[in-house]
């Protein structure tokens, strides 16, 4: 029981650490944005106002405004300090330029042609008025127009008389439209609850993010101070009413110029952390209230990487503690488990070597049966040339009794000295000789074994040499055989011996199925399809059987015994598989007979 309180202490002690540890690095990374965008709006206010500050100074030099303070009454030369102003408005970019005299009587303006002119109205209860008057310097000073209720920042600056000592005798203003500043803050990308107030030196907001927060003070005013601004006419019209704002402790973990703070808006409360940072000029203040929800995201966060820490900690001590256990047994268990290593590894050794006796039997009979298909099919070579031997028997017969025949003449023609005629006879006996050669050869290359890879082969050459050998038979007398060689090489990636023996089996078996048609024909033919060259064997006989496919299979025939066993277009089509072709046989849609297609891959010529 106490093992477990223990365990349950350690783990609310590691969630509290989180939690704290998750808090202050939220509210640090909440700050730290909130400075940054503090410091990037304080660089933006004082470019604004050093872009502004020296203007008045300058247009007090010109000495059309001396002139028009100096001769009040002159229209003439107020209507051209009128314009000169209008000009110099549109060259700064503000929204009013306009000349007081020591009273505060404004006797020109940019705005001279509009309703709300200023000409003719006093503002010498303005701060910004007697400061220049008074100092003989240039003054700067925030309020709200009390003509346009346009919120401005006024500068400022004495006009000096030439004659010394030089006397003030009016002032110069320009008031700059202080709206821009607001569109230019930009909420921090990582935080979507964020708000940005600048405050004045008694704590009224003219700057704001939200609308609802303009013109609220945002820090207690006495009453006195209130009588003074509202004197000031600083923020006419304006009921300036109080924020309600609960201000809490600073977390732990951010600077002193943070605080967290509870501000309820429309019965709502919303937690934000305000750091508060000083803008040039002017006594302003920059607050950056960003929302705390993204600290409470942070302490989640670290609470449960507290919380998986914890459990691969405390998974650790279990997994070494329950490891020492079972190392404790594993000793004990040692001798046990050796022994039956031994047993299995000697099982294992008698497998290994019954599998390997198993492997080399394998490849034995493998090896052994591609040596009978080679055999086999020379055999089927063989066995066509038995069958073809009767033809070339009487093939042969006819040239060597012509021979005999030349060759006694001829010795006749020696003993009467007729050395013409016997030439005559011995060219016919060469060429009878040649006859039987070219015979004979066809025959050879035929019965020989096929060597080496796939080479390139012209496919009208094998139909050629298998004609040859098949005319040796007397099955082809009377049969009328259609050879149409195209006239371009149709070259295929095969071997010239084997295709040819597939051909002497196509052709001899269309022949063969053609011995009882009237008007016997074999037609061959080869054409170029998808990027493949085939020949096609086409007889008119009976045509296959229903099944086509059957004739493929080892030992099925249609003819008698004598004609064959039916392995030949078993064999032949082993031999196109193996060439990587393809070989099928179907009856002839476009008239009575079968027909076997040939199809073997082009061989690309070399350029």
């Amino acid at each position: 029981m106490s093992y477990r309180i223990w365990v349950i202490l350690l783990f609310l002690l590691t969630c509290a650490i989180s939690w704290g540890v998750g808090s202050m690095a939220g509210y640090r990374s909440v700050e730290r944005e909130s400075l940054e965008e503090a410091f990037r709006y304080g660089q933006l206010v004082a470019n604004e106002l050093n872009r502004y500050r020296p203007i008045p100074e300058l247009m007090a030099e010109h000495p059309l405004l001396l002139d028009a303070l100096l001769n009040p009454r002159d229209a003439d030369l107020i209507r051209k300090a009128n314009e000169e102003m209008k000009r110099m408005a549109t060259i700064v970019e503000s929204s009013d330029v306009y000349l007081m005299d020591r009273t505060g009587l404004t006797i020109a303006a940019n705005n001279y042609e509009l309703e709300t002119s200023f000409i003719g109205r006093n503002f010498g209860f303005r701060p910004y008025f007697h400061e220049a008057l008074n100092s003989g310097e240039s003054a700067l000073y925030f309020a709200l127009g009390t003509t346009t209720d346009l919120r401005g920042l006024y500068f400022s600056h004495p006009i000096l008389t030439d004659t010394r000592p030089r006397s003030v005798v009016g002032v110069i203003v320009i008031k700059i439209q202080v709206s821009d500043l607001e569109t230019q803050w930009q909420r921090p990308a990582s935080f979507t609850e964020s708000e940005m107030v600048v405050l004045d030196a008694d704590g009224i907001s003219f700057l704001a993010s939200r609308p609802g927060w303009l013109f609220r003070t945002f820090e207690p005013i006495s009453d006195a101070r209130m009588i003074g601004i509202r004197e000031e006419q600083r923020y006419p019209r304006q009921p300036l009413e109080p924020m309600n704002i609960t201000t809490d402790v600073r977390p732990w973990g951010v600077s002193d110029q943070s605080r967290r703070v509870v501000i309820q808006e429309d019965g709502v409360n919303q937690e934000y952390l305000r750091v508060e940072s000083s803008l040039p000029e002017l006594n302003w203040r920059l607050q950056v209230l960003i929302g705390t929800r993204p600290v409470l995201w942070t302490q989640v966060q670290f609470l449960i990487a507290g919380t998986v820490l914890f459990l691969g900690g405390f998974l650790t001590w279990l997994y070494l503690r329950e490891r020492y256990r079972r190392e404790a047994e594993l000793s004990q268990r040692g001798e046990q488990l050796e022994r039956r290593v031994a047993e299995r590894t000697a099982d294992l050794e008698s497998s290994n070597r019954q599998l390997k006796a198993e492997i080399t039997e394998r490849e034995r009979a493998q090896t052994e049966l591609k040596e009978t298909q080679q055999e086999l099919i020379q055999a089927a070579k063989l066995a066509v040339l038995g069958q073809m031997s009767a033809g070339l028997n009487h093939e042969m017969n006819q040239p060597l009794t012509a021979i005999q025949a030349y060759a006694r003449n001829s010795r006749r023609f020696l003993e009467r000295d007729d050395s013409a005629t016997v030439d005559a006879n011995l060219n016919e006996i060469v060429s009878l000789c040649n006859k039987m050669s070219e015979l004979t050869r066809q025959f050879k290359v035929f019965a020989r074994k096929s060597e080496g890879p796939p080479s390139q082969v012209d496919l009208r050459q094998p139909v050629e040499a298998a004609l040859k050998i098949i005319s040796a038979q007397d099955s082809s007398e009377g049969v009328g055989i259609d050879w149409n060689p195209p006239e371009v090489p149709a070259l295929v990636h095969g071997d010239l011996i084997r295709i040819e023996q597939v051909l002497v089996n196509l052709i001899a078996n269309a022949i063969q199925a053609v011995e009882n048609t009237p008007d016997p024909r074999v037609s061959i033919d080869i054409i170029e399809q998808n990027g493949q060259w085939q020949c096609r064997v086409r007889d008119n006989g009976p045509g296959l059987p229903a099944n086509s496919e059957q004739v493929f299979e080892p030992f099925f025939t249609t003819k008698s015994l004598k004609q064959g066993l039916g392995l030949g277009l078993s064999i032949s089509r082993q031999i196109v598989d193996a060439l990587g072709g393809r070989l099928t046989g179907q009856n002839r849609a476009d008239a009575p007979g079968a027909e076997f297609i040939l199809t073997l891959n082009k061989r690309e010529t070399p350029e």
